[in-house]
């Protein structure tokens, strides 16, 4: 499958602190959760604490959704698809230099350090786009 265009999405995909992902359980509930991300071309890393509903949804469907926030008046929402890996022995996010870049106020006000964050977030979910929808 070819790369998917991430046209407007790209320059938000890099700015944005925060998205929505959504899941979907074994009975076919949809859960969403707000995330942290980096791209990585086309593709999103998302760390997770582990033992996460979120983690679990994805061992049984790996078909996720992603949304960006809208602007204030809800222009400019941009969703997306894709399929997600779970990796539970990644690169550690302290150990990437534009996620630490990205988050490092975030968290700090958090009250962690990029080493501790790592920790308790050590387990990465990676989402492969499929489609970009922007509206």
């Amino acid at each position: 499958m070819s790369q998917v265009d991430l046209g407007k999405a790209q320059a938000r995909l890099d700015e944005d602190f925060v998205g929505w992902l959504t899941t979907v359980t074994p009975s076919g509930q949809p859960q969403t959760s707000i995330v942290w991300f980096l791209r990585e071309g086309t593709d999103l890393l998302v760390y997770s604490r582990p033992r996460t509903g979120k983690l679990a949804n994805l061992a049984s469907n790996p078909r996720v959704a992603f949304t960006l926030r809208s602007d204030e008046r809800g222009h400019t929402v941009f969703t997306m698809e894709g399929t997600a890996i779970v990796d539970e022995s990644p690169t550690p996010s302290s150990e990437i230099p534009e996620y630490v870049e990205k988050y490092r106020d975030l968290i700090a006000e958090n009250g962690w350090t990029p080493k501790s964050f790592a920790e308790d977030y050590s387990v990465l979910i990676k989402v492969t786009l499929t489609r970009v929808r922007h509206y």
